[in-house]
């Protein structure tokens, strides 16, 4: 990992009507619009999306980098996100971040100490930290017995091996 600070950038170009165009360096374009609940057409990706599916990516990462410090194997994780915007004291906000996470463990592996890694991963989302909004982890576990945990913990034995 680099030092702090990090920056990042993005360009947003947009006109009067239509798509807005988000650009990063070395990075594909990406179009977006309003969501629905804001008049928009529904069917891309908006600001509200984007900063929900930033909390989901972050802590799909974070977790993958938790458990390979703690040397927990895993097979594969979901997290769906619920983010909740609310208008409180005239000003629209993200007021709750509901996480639910389904991860995959292979045979073996100690579900409490999962659930921990879980946890230790939801605390450290730097995501969800830099938003106001709370959030709320709800974890539910699947012991796969067909992936034993040594194959789990070394990805160049298997593509779901969570690094």
């Amino acid at each position: 990992m680099q030092n702090y600070p990090h920056h990042y950038a993005v360009l947003a170009r947009g006109e009067a009507m239509g798509d807005i165009s988000l650009e990063g360096y070395h990075l594909p374009n990406l179009q977006t619009a309003a969501p629905p609940e804001f008049d928009g057409p529904g069917d891309r990706w908006s600001p509200e999306t984007l900063l929900v599916a930033a909390v989901a990516d972050c802590f799909v990462l974070t977790f993958r980098g938790v458990a390979r410090a703690m040397n927990v194997p895993w097979v594969s994780l979901e997290c769906d996100v619920v983010g909740t915007l609310e208008r409180l004291e005239r000003v629209t906000q993200f007021t709750r971040f509901d996480l639910t996470a389904r991860l995959r463990l292979p045979a073996g592996t100690d579900p409490e100490r999962a659930r921990q890694t879980l946890d230790k991963a939801e605390r450290g989302c730097l995501i969800a930290n830099s938003l106001k909004g709370v959030s709320h982890l709800e974890v539910r576990l699947e012991i796969d017995a067909d992936v034993p945990a040594e194959i789990a913990m070394d990805p160049q034995l298997t593509t779901a091996g969570g690094s």
